[in-house]
């Protein structure tokens, strides 16, 4: 959690910000934390990272085009140090993955003094924002970040129809109605960018889950639309990732590039399906295995060996990791893994 001193700094300066510019991580947890400090004043404009899990300066363009007079940066494991080097506008960086240390930033990670500390970058936003009309947007974000929210019971009393009672984080993140939201918010995030933007707009203007779920305004049909189109094809490639899951301890499941990406959230149903096996989910995107780990061991370190000598990088959290593997080093990338697992 962010200490008083840090939400009280960061929410003046969002709200003395004329022109903010919002780069957040493309899952729910990035998106839910845009969405909240968005939210608070309504002011400057966001850009999602789809290509990596860094902010490189291929983001120096955007911030050209925007003229933000600060840069508020969410939810990215990385942030190359020649991006901040390139923009000359106060920089805040938030974020919950393995801290890092870069020069002209405002850094904020619990991490840093609570290394065993587990807080989605949506919590933290929550923090700062503390508006109650927000509280579902809180929940599904840091329910999609494999997290039980510490005001569960406040959005229980609220929605009940969503969630009854506080249970098992498996069953409330796969099982219960709110599942759907969940999934939602990460479908919206697929395909080309000019349909994410619009979806994020629209869900922007959303007040509250009920007009998605039971599309009670032309805005929440629009949405909803789109996830029971998506969620069809999602469900068909998760059977075949089933279908993967031998007696080995790796479950592997890897596919050419699609429509849309899904590597995250199969690694994440599969994993809540076969908790003692090792997932890798993996696809073909430009020459490049695009690659999601989960386990329920730490995964991380062994992610880091395996990739010595490799053409590709990857982190993320101890056991839900992200990797991007050059094509031709993909069958050594994989025997590494397979070697450095076996120790688990």
């Amino acid at each position: 959690m962010l200490t008083p001193e840090e939400v009280e700094l960061l929410r003046e300066e969002l709200a003395t910000a004329k022109n903010p510019l919002f780069i957040y991580d493309d899952d729910p947890d990035g998106l839910c934390s845009f969405l909240l400090l968005y939210r608070m004043h309504r002011e400057g404009h966001g850009t999602m990272v789809k290509t990596a899990p860094k902010v490189d300066v291929s983001f120096l363009r955007r911030v050209e085009e925007r003229q933000p007079d600060k840069i508020f940066i969410l939810d990215m494991p990385m942030v190359d140090q020649e991006f901040l080097d390139g923009v000359h506008v106060p920089v805040f960086w938030i974020d919950h993955h393995e801290p890092q240390q870069r020069n002209k930033v405002k850094y904020f990670n619990p991490h840093i003094k609570h290394p065993n500390e587990y807080t989605p970058t949506t919590r933290m936003a929550y923090q700062i924002s503390d508006n109650k009309e927000d509280l579902w947007l809180a929940t599904v974000g840091t329910l999609s970040d494999w997290s039980m929210p510490d005001f569960i019971e406040e959005f229980i009393a609220r929605y009940p129809h969503l969630l009854a009672k506080k249970i098992d984080l498996t069953d409330a993140v796969f099982q219960q109605p709110i599942s759907n939201l969940i999934r939602l918010f990460s479908f919206i995030l697929k395909g080309p960018t000019s349909d994410v933007n619009k979806f994020i707009k629209v869900l922007s203007r959303i007040k509250t889950p009920d007009e998605i779920l039971n599309q009670t305004t032309s805005q929440g049909k629009f949405l909803f639309k789109h996830y029971e189109k998506v969620n069809e094809y999602y469900k068909k490639l998760l059977e075949l990732g089933k279908k993967k899951a031998g007696k080995s301890k790796l479950l592997l499941f890897y596919y050419q590039e699609q429509k849309w990406s899904f590597t995250s959230d199969i690694a994440n149903e599969l994993s809540s399906l076969y908790p003692k096996k090792i997932i890798l989910i993996a696809r073909n995107k430009s020459g490049e295995m695009k690659c999601s780990l989960r386990a329920r061991v730490p995964i991380s370190g062994t992610l880091e060996k395996a990739l010595v000598g490799i053409n590709g990088y990857g982190g993320g959290h101890p056991e839900a990791c992200g990797a991007v593997i050059k094509e031709e080093d993909w069958p050594q990338f994989l025997n590494n893994f397979k070697r450095e697992i076996k120790g688990i």
